[in-house]
C-alpha cells in the first residue's frame, strides 16, 4: 500500500495512471508466460522428425541462456545506465553460481529419471514440485501461509496430478501400450528432483530480493553462470553432433519464447514470488490442453475439466479471501 503526502491532484492522477499501466503490464507478462509455458510441449511435437526429436536439447538450452544474457545486457545499457557505474565485486556474482548449478543438475535429472519410470508416472509425480517449493518458500522466506492458502496449494497440486494423469487423450493411441512402472531408484531421484527444483527457485528469489542492484545486472550474473554450466553439459553430452543439427523454425521459436519466459520469471521472483510462478505454471496446463486440442485434435477428458475447476478454486482461496 502506498502512502502519498503533500502532493497535488495532478501528481495523484499521474500516480494512479502509472499504477494502472503497471497492472496492465504485469497482467500481459503473466498471460504471456502462461501461453509460453503451455505452448512448449506442442512446439516440441512440431519439431519432431519421424517421431523423434532431431536436435540437441543441451544446444537449445545453451542458446536460450545466451539469448537471455544478450537481452539482459541490452536492457541494462538502455534502462539502467546509472547502474553501470556500480562497483561490481565477486561477492555480488558468486551467489548465482548455486542456482545455475542446480538448474543444470535438474535438466540432466529429467532425462535420467525416465530410465526408472514411465513418462506418465514422471508427469504425475513431478507435481510434487509445487509442494516442495511451497514448503521451502514458507521456511526460507519466512512467509507464514494460512490454512486456506495451504489448501489452495494442495488443490493446485491435485489439479496438476489430474491433468498429468489423463487431462488430454490421443485418440489414435491405445493407453494400454504405455506400461506404468516406478522403481525405488526412480522414486528417490524424483524426490531429489522436486527438492532441487524448489530449492533452486526459492534460493534464486531470496538472492534477487536481497541484493539492491538492478534486475538486469542480476540476470547477467545468473545467465553467465548458466552458460558456463550448460556449455560443460553440452560438450560432455554431445561431442560428435553439429551444434545446429536438426534446427528448424520451430526450434528457433522455442529458443526465443523460452528466453522471453525466463526473463519474465526472473521479474516475477524479484517483484512477486515463487507462489505466483506456481500459479502461472498451473494455468499453463490449461493452455497446453487447449493448444493440443486445436493443433493435434487431442481429446479433453473429464480430468482436464476437473483440473480447470480445481485451479479456479485454488486462485479464489489463495488470492480472493482475506
Amino acid at each position: 500500500m502506498y502512502v502519498i503526502d503533500n502532493v497535488g491532484p495532478d501528481e495523484l492522477l499521474h500516480f494512479s495512471i502509472w499504477q494502472k499501466v503497471m497492472q496492465v503490464l504485469w497482467g500481459l507478462m503473466l498471460v504471456t508466460s502462461v501461453i509460453i509455458y503451455g505452448s512448449h510441449a506442442p512446439l516440441v511435437v512440431l519439431c519432431k522428425v519421424n517421431g523423434a526429436i532431431p536436435f540437441s536439447s543441451s544446444a537449445v538450452v545453451l542458446l536460450i541462456e545466451l539469448s537471455k544474457l544478450i537481452v539482459s545486457s541490452l536492457l541494462l545499457l538502455i534502462w539502467d545506465q546509472k547502474s553501470l557505474g556500480i562497483s561490481v565485486s565477486w561477492h555480488l556474482a558468486v551467489p548465482y553460481a548455486l542456482p545455475a548449478f542446480l538448474y543444470c543438475v535438474n535438466n540432466n535429472l529429467v532425462v535420467h529419471i525416465q530410465h526408472f519410470m514411465d513418462p506418465s508416472s514422471f508427469q504425475v509425480l513431478s507435481n510434487l514440485k509445487i509442494v516442495s517449493t511451497a514448503f521451502l518458500y514458507s521456511y526460507f522466506l519466512h512467509q507464514k501461509l494460512s490454512i486456506k492458502k495451504w489448501f489452495a496449494l494442495f488443490l493446485l497440486t491435485t489439479a496438476g496430478v489430474f491433468y498429468s494423469y489423463g487431462g488430454i487423450h490421443d485418440l489414435e493411441k491405445v493407453s494400454s501400450q504405455s506400461l506404468l512402472y516406478i522403481t525405488l531408484q526412480g522414486l528417490l531421484l524424483m524426490l531429489l528432483y522436486c527438492l532441487i527444483s524448489g530449492l533452486s527457485a526459492v534460493y534464486t528469489e531470496m538472492t534477487l530480493k536481497k541484493q539492491d542492484i538492478p534486475l538486469n545486472m542480476q540476470n547477467i550474473f545468473l545467465y553467465s553462470f548458466g552458460i558456463a554450466m550448460n556449455l560443460i553439459a553440452h560438450i560432455t553430452s554431445s561431442p560428435q553432433d553439429s551444434f545446429f543439427d536438426g534446427f528448424s523454425i520451430w526450434v528457433w521459436i522455442i529458443i526465443v519464447s523460452q528466453a522471453l519466459n525466463g526473463l519474465i520469471m526472473s521479474a516475477i521472483m524479484k517483484h512477486r514470488s515463487n507462489i505466483t510462478r506456481l500459479f502461472v505454471i498451473s494455468f499453463s496446463m490449461l493452455a497446453n490442453g487447449l493448444l493440443s486440442y486445436i493443433l493435434f485434435q487431442m481429446q479433453l477428458t473429464a480430468l482436464f475439466f476437473s483440473a480447470v475447476i480445481l485451479i479456479g478454486l485454488a486462485v479464489y482461496l489463495y488470492y480472493g479471501i482475506a
